[in-house]
């Protein structure tokens, strides 16, 4: 069973002679998470300049499912590169993006005709996804959830309501977009943690939403996530997507998931939205779509993607080599690392389930496959979060070789690559453990 290797102090003396050079250079708002310079990657495992080894799980933010640096992924890569680097999709034809497409829209979810949009991020497919809902509806309004991330492109951070440094000093948003709650009682919006849903916040759209302030006929699409991921890795209820959706399609309004995080197989399905057995009129992806490469995607049924030629395009979206890669990536996700997703989240599940029984501090544990979290408090009646509890769980995790990440007011987030083994599960929670115990004494 293999551990994190640290050969110096964490950070050592080469990562911080680069740390004050990235200081110097890049640009102040990037959120770094803890000083992890990273050179190298090989499976479910991180290398930093220092030669210390990290356990990652957080697999580059949910994008490397099949691991870093994938042989099968690097031999599409390399193969491709020798051919053919780039030919703008938007204007000419190359067979790897005709491949791709036609892959995509033939696995994601719906019984009906598909049409493909490849772009660069998962912000630039929300935001073709947004322009297309309103281009097919002809209407100018959106509903939009209280703890989503979508995005920094202002579309898509008009969408975005998940932290207010994210939208602090760029109004004027787009108009237009309503926030509601996420998949619990819009009197409990700002909870820490997420009672079983009564449905109340979808008869709060209807009965008060649409009666006061948002004429449905003017709503062109509901945008939401299968399981929220930057809000908190939250689960909705069994029905919720399914009531959501019906209610949508009553008053002629679209429904757009974000499957950017939670997509590729992390919860044990090719795409969450299958856990809960809603197909969607469009759908946007990217992260684990091509195991690193700048690669998104828009899928829409046929009959919403009729916008007309020069309405939307992209220079690079499409790339030869990132649709080799996205093809390789669906191979190797195909062949197994969904179930392993499955089994191996619910190991992982276990284990964070039987530590929360013996730490008060772990207020709740949540997710679907590989795409788990754990929300702390520091009370267990109240409910209060513990951010700085949360923060040094963190810190320290970091510090004895393993990779995690935050999100949401008070929560940590396990999403390994989908190639993580039972040993790689156990030596994480150990770690985990020995750190929360060691600041809890």
């Amino acid at each position: 069973m293999k551990k994190p290797v640290q050969r110096t102090t964490v950070p050592g003396p080469k990562a911080l002679e680069w740390i004050s050079r990235d200081a110097k250079i890049l640009s102040p708002s990037l959120p770094r998470e803890y000083p992890l310079v990273a050179v190298r990657g090989n499976g479910q495992w991180i290398e930093d300049i220092d030669g210390n080894e990290y356990l990652d799980f957080t697999s580059g933010i949910a994008v490397c499912n099949t691991g870093h640096c994938h042989p099968k992924i690097v031999e599409a890569i390399q193969r491709q590169a020798a051919n053919l680097i780039h030919m703008c999709g938007s204007d000419f034809y190359h067979l790897p993006m005709i491949r791709f497409a036609e892959r995509l829209a033939a696995i994601t979810p719906g019984d009906f005709e598909k049409r493909v949009l490849l772009a660069n991020s998962g912000a630039e497919a929300v935001e073709a996804g947004f322009k297309l809902a309103r281009w097919h509806s002809g209407r100018d309004k959106a509903i939009a959830f209280l703890g989503a991330f979508h995005g920094r492109t202002m579309g898509a951070l008009s969408l975005t309501a998940s932290k207010a440094v994210q939208r602090k000093g760029f109004s004027s948003f787009v108009p237009g977009i309503h926030h509601v709650p996420y998949a619990h009682c819009y009197r409990c919006a700002f909870r820490l943690t997420y009672p079983a849903c009564d449905f109340e916040c979808i008869r709060f759209i209807e009965a008060h939403l649409f009666r006061t302030i948002l004429p449905a006929e003017e709503v062109a699409v509901i945008v939401i996530e299968p399981i929220q991921g930057e809000g908190g890795y939250v689960v909705p209820p069994a029905g919720y997507h399914e009531r959501l959706k019906r209610l949508a399609e009553t008053y002629g309004i679209l429904y757009m998931t974000d499957e950017i995080q939670s997509g590729m197989g992390r919860t044990g399905k090719l795409f969450a939205m299958e856990h809960f057995g809603v197909a969607a009129d469009i759908v946007t992806m990217a992260k684990g779509i091509a195991s690193g490469m700048p690669l998104s995607a828009l899928v829409a049924r046929a009959e919403v993607m009729n916008w007309t030629r020069g309405a939307h395009g992209s220079t690079y979206g499409g790339n030869p080599i990132a649709c080799e890669a996205a093809i390789a990536s669906l191979d190797v996700i195909q062949s197994g690392l969904i179930d392993n997703a499955r089994v191996l989240g619910e190991r992982l599940r276990a284990g964070l389930d039987a530590l929360a029984s013996r730490y008060e501090c772990m207020g709740d544990v949540r997710g679907l496959g590989l795409m788990q979290a754990v929300e702390f408090v520091d009370d267990r009646i109240r409910k209060n979060p513990d951010k700085t509890l949360r923060d040094a769980v963190l810190q320290g995790c970091f510090q004895k070789g393993l990779l995690l990440l935050s999100c949401g007011e008070s929560v940590i987030r396990f999403c390994p690559p989908l190639i993580v083994s039972a040993g790689d599960i156990d030596v994480a929670l150990d770690i985990y453990e020995s750190v929360l115990k060691s600041l809890r004494s």
